[in-house]
């Protein structure tokens, strides 16, 4: 068995970037800032909505779910809580509460910032601390979150 710091440094970290051009930092954080919202740009996520709290504020609970799977039929589903939110900072920080997709712990903060000298092109930071998931590698979350951050980079850069 590990010591507690042992324990600490297996958390799992990443960062992700996207770009998205001919859109302005405040509207793609419009996407972000509208928390239970979020299943209109996520890929494969069916519905999103409030379980308590207030819009816009830290303490505001969302369940999402998924039912469009391949392989399975089990609904996928998470509780995420808005941890904090810097609505001129364009910057939130989100946990994961309680899911069946196997996260004992989960943190993500994402910010959103003009692109140097560029008011049309915008970009998206997306970070994360988590515990290692049963049955996943580091390089599955990583590949997952990259994977629906450019999702939903392509999907603004067309709808917004």
């Amino acid at each position: 068995m590990g010591t507690e710091a042992e324990t600490a440094s297996c958390k799992w970290e990443g960062k992700h970037v996207a770009q998205v051009n001919g859109v302005t930092a405040e509207k793609v954080w419009s996407v972000f800032s509208d928390f239970c919202n979020i299943h209109e740009w996520f890929p494969a996520l069916d519905t999103c909505y409030r379980v308590q709290g207030t819009d816009g504020e830290p303490g505001l609970v969302r369940y999402c779910a998924s039912t469009k799977t391949k392989d399975e039929e089990t609904t996928k589903w998470a509780k995420e809580r808005l941890v904090k939110i810097d609505l001129i900072g364009r910057c939130l920080s989100y946990e994961i509460l309680e899911n069946n997709v196997g996260f004992k712990s989960y943190v993500s903060t994402v910010r959103v910032m003009p692109e140097d000298g560029d008011d049309q092109v915008s970009r998206i930071e997306w970070s994360f601390v988590a515990d290692p998931v049963d049955g996943w590698k580091k390089e599955d979350l990583e590949s997952y979150v990259d994977f629906c951050l450019q999702h939903m980079a392509k999907k603004m850069e067309l709808n917004l």
